[in-house]
């Protein structure tokens, strides 16, 4: 049952990620993407620790824990290939756009509406910083989900991440 934002806002922080929180990033990872597509321990860890301003974490103002997070890879580039998902390098902070990278939310905290509230305030937050466009990659069930988030498909990407065929989508900020 989704919530109205009010009622979010009480419940749940959201935040940028602490550096202090990569185990617990890593471990919701993992609980919600099976093993072929989760961003390893060592790839989060280099993830935040690059682009920590590029995750964006709602947290339950009850327990203290992470319910769930969003994050990304500023760049240039026009489209999500593969070397994204593993070489946080690639982060160009004056980048663009945002190669999102991973929408996780912990399966006790689903169909609250965190996942369409973590894009709104990263859409908001990234328009805020002159970006111009979010790209995501997602398979087929999660197509309509993210059109209902304002993204337009581009059907089957470059991306071979864990061995799927992955629709590329963008969603323009300005």
């Amino acid at each position: 049952m989704k919530q109205n934002s009010k009622v979010i806002h009480e419940k749940y922080e959201f935040r940028n990620i602490h550096k202090d929180e990569i185990e617990q990033a890593a471990e919701i990872e993992s609980i919600c993407f099976p093993p072929n597509e989760a961003c390893t321990y060592e790839h989060m860890e280099s993830r935040i620790k690059k682009a920590s301003d590029l995750f964006l974490v709602v947290v339950d103002r009850e327990t203290g824990k992470i319910a769930g997070f969003l994050n990304g890879l500023a760049t240039d580039r026009e489209h999500l290939t593969d070397d994204f998902f593993t070489d946080a390098n690639l982060h160009d902070p004056e980048g663009v756009n945002i190669m999102l990278l991973g929408l996780d939310v912990l399966p006790e905290y689903q169909h609250q509406g965190l996942a369409r509230k973590l894009m709104e305030q990263y859409k908001e937050r990234e328009r805020a910083r002159g970006r111009k466009k979010l790209i995501l990659t997602c398979l087929s069930d999660k197509v309509e989900m993210y059109k209902k988030f304002g993204f337009k498909d581009h059907g089957i990407g470059d991306s071979v991440w864990g061995g799927e065929a992955w629709h590329e989508m963008d969603s323009i900020l300005n």
